[in-house]
C-alpha cells in the first residue's frame, strides 16, 4: 500500500473539544513483520518525536520505492493530552494532570482476557499459537471500556501495537546516553537493536512493574507461556523495547537522523524493509539487570552538587553528589549546614543524572548500573 495517514480519534473529550493521534502506515496491511514505533508518550521528551519524524520521512521514500516489505506503523506524537498540559508556560508531559498517573504506566493487563479467549484453542504448532494469541489480544483491547481521556489514549495506542512483531517506544532520560529497556526473555535476541542504535546500556527485567507500554505488548507472551506450561509452545513473539534516546536536551537534527538510520538498519535485518543493511556495529555493552540499578535519591531538600559525570565508573560507597541547604546558619550559629553526601550502594557505571538543580526529599539524583540485583528490589523497578 502507499503511505497512508490516519487520524485516530480519542474519546472522553468534553463537548466542543476533540483530539486525535496521527498514525502513518507503510507497506502492505497484514504483511509481516509488523512494526510499531511511537514517540512522545511522555510529551516533554522531544528526542523521540524528532527521531520519529525523521523515520517517517525515510519511510516515505522507501515505501514509494516499494522497499517496505512488512508493515510499519509510526505515531510521531503519541500524547496530545500531555502536549496540551501547561502550567505558567511550563509543559507537564509525564503525568496526567487529571489524576490518571504517568502516561507510561497502567497500560492494560490483557493476560486474563487473552487466556479466556485462547484456552482450549492452542496446540503444538507454535506459529498457529502466535496467530491465535494475536487475534485474541486485539479482541481484548477492543473490549476495554476506558473512562478518562488518558485511558482512551492508552487503548488507542495499544490497539495499533499489541499484535506487532516489533514495538519501539521512543523516550529519553534527563542526562544520559542512549539506552534500552527490554524484557529478559528478549535478550540476547535483541542485541542487533542495541548495536544498530549504539546503545551504551541495556536494562532487562521480566516484569519491571507499573505496566509500561512496552510490557503491555511483550510481557503478555512469556506470562502466557508460564500460564499454559511447556506442553503448549508460546514464543516471545513481540520484541518490544523502551528506547531512551539520550537526554532531554539532546534535540538535534543530526542525532535524530542517526537514530532513524539505526532503526531502518535494524528493520532491514528483521525483514521489514528490503535491502542490505550496513555491517552490524560492534555491541557497546552487555545487558544488566534493571533490579541492579542503584537509584541514588536525596533524603533532604536542597541544591544538587554532582560529583560524577555520566559514564564514570564508581565504587560502592563512593560519594556521587552532595545536597546543600543554602539558607546558611541559624540565628547565633557559627557554621552553615554541611552538605549531605549521596553515596552509591553498588559499584557500576553512572548512566543518568538529574537535570534538576534544586531537589526535594526522594528525588532521584544519580542512577548507577550495577552488575547484580540489589537486595530488596523485586517490584516497581522504574521511577514513578
Amino acid at each position: 500500500m502507499a503511505h497512508h495517514v490516519v487520524d485516530l480519534p480519542l474519546g472522553g473529550n468534553p463537548p466542543g473539544t476533540a483530539r486525535s493521534v496521527r498514525l502513518h502506515r507503510f507497506g502492505s496491511a497484514g504483511a509481516r513483520p509488523l512494526v510499531y514505533v511511537q514517540g512522545g508518550l511522555h510529551a516533554t521528551e522531544i528526542p523521540g518525536m524528532l527521531a520519529a519524524d525523521r523515520l517517517v520521512r525515510r519511510l516515505m521514500a522507501l515505501d514509494a520505492a516499494g522497499a517496505v516489505t512488512g508493515e510499519v506503523r509510526v505515531v510521531p506524537v503519541a500524547n496530545p493530552l500531555g502536549l496540551d498540559q501547561r502550567v505558567f508556560d511550563e509543559r507537564i508531559g509525564r503525568f496526567d494532570m487529571a489524576g490518571n498517573g504517568n502516561f507510561n504506566r497502567d497500560h492494560a493487563d490483557l493476560l486474563d482476557a487473552v487466556v479466556a479467549r485462547v484456552d482450549g484453542r492452542l496446540g503444538a504448532d507454535a506459529s498457529r499459537n502466535v496467530a491465535t494469541i494475536r487475534a485474541a489480544a486485539l479482541e481484548a483491547v477492543a473490549t476495554l471500556s476506558p473512562l478518562s481521556q488518558a485511558d482512551h489514549l492508552r487503548r488507542t495506542l495499544l490497539s495499533q501495537a499489541v499484535d506487532a512483531d516489533i514495538v519501539l517506544d521512543l523516550h529519553c532520560d534527563d542526562i544520559a546516553p542512549l539506552h534500552l529497556y527490554l524484557g529478559t526473555p528478549l535478550w540476547p535476541g535483541a542485541a542487533d537493536l542495541a548495536a544498530d542504535l549504539g546503545a551504551e546500556a541495556v536494562f532487562v527485567a521480566e516484569i519491571s512493574g507499573g505496566h509500561p507500554f512496552d510490557e503491555a505488548c511483550s510481557a503478555l507472551w512469556w506470562r502466557l507461556a508460564a500460564h499454559f506450561g511447556p506442553e503448549v509452545p508460546i514464543l516471545p513473539a513481540c520484541l518490544a523495547s523502551t528506547v531512551e534516546l539520550r537526554g532531554m536536551g539532546d534535540v538535534e537534527a543530526d542525532l535524530a537522523a542517526r537514530d532513524a538510520a539505526g532503526i531502518i538498519a535494524f528493520l532491514q535485518r528483521r525483514g521489514a524493509i528490503a535491502g542490505t543493511p550496513p555491517p552490524l556495529p560492534e555491541l557497546r555493552c552487555q545487558a544488566t539487570p534493571l533490579a541492579g540499578v542503584d537509584m541514588v535519591s536525596s533524603p533532604v531538600a536542597g541544591i544538587v552538587l554532582p560529583k560524577v559525570a555520566v559514564g564514570d565508573e564508581v565504587a560502592a560507597g563512593a560519594c556521587v553528589a552532595e545536597v546543600l541547604d543554602p539558607s546558611g546558619p541559624a540565628a547565633g550559629g557559627l557554621e552553615a549546614p554541611r552538605p549531605v553526601a549521596l553515596c552509591a550502594a553498588t559499584a557500576g557505571r553512572v548512566w543518568s543524572l538529574t537535570t534538576r538543580r534544586f531537589v526535594d526529599p526522594g528525588t532521584v539524583v544519580v542512577k548507577i548500573a550495577g552488575a547484580a540485583p540489589l537486595p530488596g528490589k523485586t517490584e516497581l523497578l522504574l521511577t514513578p
